[in-house]
């Protein structure tokens, strides 16, 4: 049975990481490294970082900084944000970085993709697609970090860059994103049921359940940015809760809260006071999970 996957998105401005908002509102969170390295000790399976200054302003992927994160990470790594050549695409993958995202040089030049795959293999290439429904009240792409209006549909478009030999789609709703309402179950389901390869959701997780409901919706990964940043363990309390309803994921933590109960926020719920009582009475060793 194939695992399904929880993805943090770390997503850089100003070189630090921000909580977005619709992606035109970005609150601070903290320094790359840091948030690197605590996601690899909380359970995540992979980490997506995503530059939205190297994009709109025409940068390079930020290399230096990159290079200090990935000292701190053991797990699968993707970068997004200013990736405009093969040649970048060589400095990250020498960093270590396992998968590449495309955004608005997947729409402006689509033939990377296919040049990308053909050196890299095609698990290398993550297309994103930015999608939020215009006045028309018909999903749209947008590109240059949701600044952008593309006028093209982002089906026609997942279906051709799969052609190309995209390895996974990202697919991120701007009308969700930060909103903590839930994914665009409409768009994920209307997307992931007409390609053939791995969809990514991403954009609105509020609570555990949203992400239940990404996947039920067809979404191979469910990612997260704001979601992961400010409960400790989040990745593997998230995925106690999925595994409680049947979903599986993978679990190597040593800490696992397969046997905590959840509130209706979604929270842990609080132990019996016997179970805390004999706390007392264990040693309690560094924390490792």
């Amino acid at each position: 049975m194939l695992h399904k996957r929880l993805i943090g998105c770390l997503t850089i401005k100003n070189n630090i990481v921000v909580q977005s908002i619709g992606f035109h509102k970005y609150l601070p969170v903290g320094r790359l490294d840091i948030a690197v390295e605590f996601l690899n000790r909380w359970g995540i399976d992979e980490i997506m970082i995503l530059d939205i200054d190297a994009t709109q302003e025409n940068c390079k992927p930020n290399i230096p900084l990159l290079y200090s994160s990935t000292q701190k990470n053991f797990t699968p790594l993707g970068v997004g944000g200013g990736i405009t050549s093969i040649e970048d695409m060589r400095k990250l993958n020498y960093l270590g970085v396992e998968k590449v995202v495309l955004n608005t040089m997947a729409i402006e030049n689509p033939n990377i993709i296919k040049q990308a795959t053909e050196i890299f293999g095609n698990q290398f290439v993550v297309v994103s697609l930015d999608v939020k429904k215009n006045k028309s009240n018909r999903y749209e792409i947008f590109t240059h970090g949701g600044t952008k209006a593309t006028g093209l549909d982002p089906v026609k478009i997942a279906k051709q860059v799969a052609d190309l030999g995209a390895g996974e789609i990202l697919l991120t709703s701007i009308d969700r994103d930060g909103s903590q309402k839930g994914y665009d179950i409409e768009l994920i389901e209307s997307v992931a049921s007409r390609i053939p390869i791995p969809l990514i959701a991403c954009g609105g997780v509020g609570h555990p359940i949203h992400l239940h409901e990404g996947f039920q919706a067809g979404a191979s990964a469910c990612a997260a940015g704001n979601f992961f940043h400010f409960t400790e363990h989040s990745p593997v309390i998230v995925k106690a809760y999925l595994r409680e309803r049947g979903v599986a994921v993978r679990i190597d933590t040593t800490i696992s809260y397969d046997e905590a109960g959840f509130l209706e926020n979604g929270r842990l719920a609080k132990r019996d006071q016997d179970y805390l009582e004999e706390l007392r009475f264990q040693i309690v060793i560094e924390e490792s999970i």
